[in-house]
């Protein structure tokens, strides 16, 4: 009887045995199949003035993300959808172009110093239509975002993301200011460490400053001075234009120190190893009106980095094939393991089933109080650009007009001291239709449209732009709601520089 209660207790012990072996190697495997941690750090307004995208300004003067680059993937040729924040940015979290979804005029549907447009009249996406970071909760990821929103439709933070919600608006989020750190160096607002289980994979967003800011941050010794910096022909050589034009060079390198205190607190916390980090700008400089909110180079060319540990991202990689940021929004939620909507505009760029681009189409439609509408396609030499409003000129009433650049330029235009180039650019009427050769035209300042030469090269553009117009639907065509006009004019019309009709014609076009 005793042999065989202590045969029952052995064979006791080795069934709990094995019992707590099976739990431990379910505990194992779930550690190992630990999905990745994805982290888009997104610079406000920056373009690529970095050793590793070859600047020679630059080289050694942005170690971290060279170093970021060297160990991930770099994208020489990543474009953003448009180049001003509001309709990236929506573009983007949807991973669908915005002209498509109806948020493609800057800072629409949404009250920002006041109600802008009634709650019952705001954009809403199609009900069908799921942002990334729902994607990514519906994955079983905490979802935060630390920095501004900036999306041109209605809808619930909450919903968005798991922490960093505002408590005091009724129906979710204004659009706009998200959630920003007192301390630009710190990251204490919403990441991933408000998560309750710390197994749970995080996909998070972080704001840099970027080209708005991010100067201020650069290392002791490393600040360039107005005239360390050329300036490109289409600027006239004046203090105003060295100083911004110097000041971007100056931002990369403090978004650099922005990007090493982001690495550092990752890895204080124990989370770089397991994060797939997405290192890109909503879009280019906001130097001058020749950059942010026009389609030159330095407008929609970003910075995209990808790093992390995943199969298909092999360290030192530079990639030259052409991206959209709507290719970032499809990447991660395929890294993710999210649901891939059938609505994509972007595909996965490490998918065995991709397939390089032959063109990126980008678009700019009302900016503030400042309307116009501008598309363009861009393809591996050339890029090709529509002024719907070619009577507009560049240098129409916008929000930059108290700036010394801006200030300058018109100042200088009326004494005569620009140069011919400048003075037509800036001031005269827009060509219809533009194309320039990037490789042999670096500037964009040599218009081939009436060359008989590329006349092929044009219709091919055209044509890919027409086809895309009907394809996509783009809501550009249409006039922007009245409603939303008048409560442009409203948000506006107080400001010193929209309300003088004398010098501002949009201000009675409005009104009317």
């Amino acid at each position: 009887m005793g042999l065989i209660n202590n045969f029952q207790g052995v064979c006791l012990l080795l069934i709990l045995t094995n019992v707590c072996s099976c739990t431990n190697k379910v505990e194992t495997k779930k550690i190992i199949n630990k999905k990745s941690n994805i982290l888009w750090v997104i610079a406000e307004d920056l373009s690529p003035f970095m050793g590793c995208y070859g600047d020679s300004i630059n080289t050694d003067h942005t170690p971290i993300i060279d170093k970021l680059a060297s160990n991930g993937v770099l994208f020489k040729r990543a474009y953003a959808t448009a180049p001003v924040c509001s309709a990236s940015r929506s573009a983007f979290i949807t991973g669908m172009m915005q002209t498509t979804t109806g948020t493609h005029n800057h800072r629409s549907s949404r009250f920002t110093d006041g109600e802008v447009v009634p709650y019952n009249m705001r954009i809403l996406l199609p009900k069908n239509m799921k942002t990334i970071p729902e994607l990514m909760k519906d994955a079983g990821y905490f979802t935060f975002n630390s920095g501004k929103d900036d999306y041109n439709f209605h809808y619930n933070r909450k919903v968005m993301y798991d922490v960093g919600t505002k408590e005091d608006y009724v129906h979710g989020m204004n659009g706009w200011q998200g959630n920003t750190a007192k301390d630009y160096l710190s990251y204490t607002v919403a990441n991933w460490s408000d998560r309750k289980d710390k197994n749970q994979p995080w996909f998070g967003q972080m704001q840099i400053m970027g080209g708005k800011k991010d100067a201020k941050y650069v290392r002791k010794g490393e600040k360039l001075a107005a005239n360390d910096v050329p300036l490109p022909p289409y600027f006239p050589d004046v203090k105003s234009q060295r100083e911004a034009w110097t000041n971007h060079y100056n931002a990369n390198r403090g978004s650099d120190v922005r990007i090493e205190n982001l690495l550092k607190q990752l890895e204080a916390d124990g989370e770089l190893e397991n994060t797939i980090i997405f290192f890109f700008s909503d879009h280019g400089s906001p130097t001058s009106l020749r950059h942010k909110q026009f389609f030159y180079e330095g407008g929609m060319l970003v910075p995209l980095i990808v790093k992390g540990k995943h199969a298909s991202l092999k360290a030192g990689t530079k990639r030259n094939d052409l991206v959209s940021l709507l290719d970032v929004s499809a990447t991660t939620l395929a890294m993710g393991g999210a649901v891939m909507p059938e609505y994509l505009d972007g595909q996965d760029l490490f998918s065995k089933n991709y397939k390089e681009s032959s063109y990126v189409v980008g678009a700019r439609d009302r900016c503030d109080y400042t309307i116009d509408r501008i598309r363009t396609v861009v393809s591996k030499d050339f890029r090709y650009i529509k002024n719907y409003f070619p009577e507009r000129p560049m240098m129409q009433v916008g929000y930059r007009d108290n700036k010394p650049i801006v200030k300058d330029l018109k100042r200088l235009h009326k004494e005569g001291e620009l140069t011919e180039y400048q003075d037509k650019h800036w001031f005269g009427v827009r060509p219809v239709e533009e194309l320039y050769n990037l490789k042999e035209d670096v500037y964009q300042m040599n218009n081939l449209v009436s060359n008989p030469e590329y006349k092929k090269i044009l219709e091919f553009h055209r044509n890919v732009l027409t086809t895309w117009e009907n394809d996509t639907d783009d809501k550009g065509k249409y006039p922007e709601a009245s409603i939303q006009l008048k409560a442009t004019y409203d948000m506006w019309k107080d400001r010193p520089r929209f309300r003088d009709a004398k010098v501002n014609p949009e201000y009675n076009q409005f009104k009317n």
